[in-house]
């Protein structure tokens, strides 16, 4: 299971984590967007019991157990341009993405998500 931060992203979570009690970022998805999936980014103080969990770069990161085989080898990028700002993923399992990056689908679950899984 990976999840890999770029130095931006890593850099701009640091940011949000210092002098606070947040400890890190649980990552998973949920069903929606206009593929299927959407990604969920949130800050967190503490890992639920059943997250896998790892760090990089002084950033905890948290993965729902039930997104694990959706996100593994996920690259989390942070944009700022005059077009788009926000975190962005790059996801090797992804078969559609929308135009914004938010939502995606793949091989085996597409609009039909919450079926899945």
């Amino acid at each position: 299971m990976t999840v890999t931060l770029t130095e931006k992203a890593s850099s701009k979570l640091r940011t949000f984590l210092e002098g606070n009690t947040i400890t890190g970022i649980r990552v998973g998805v949920k069903s929606g967007g206009c593929n299927g999936y959407e990604y969920a980014l949130n800050l967190v103080k503490e890992a639920k019991n059943e997250d896998v969990c790892f760090e990089q770069d002084n950033v905890l990161i948290y993965v729902d157990p039930n997104s694990v085989s959706l996100l593994d080898g996920v690259v989390i990028d942070f944009v700022d341009s005059l077009t788009q700002g926000g975190f962005t993923f790059t996801n090797p399992n992804a078969t559609q993405t929308c135009g914004c990056g938010k939502s995606f689908a793949t091989a085996n679950c597409g609009s039909q998500a919450a079926s899945c899984g």
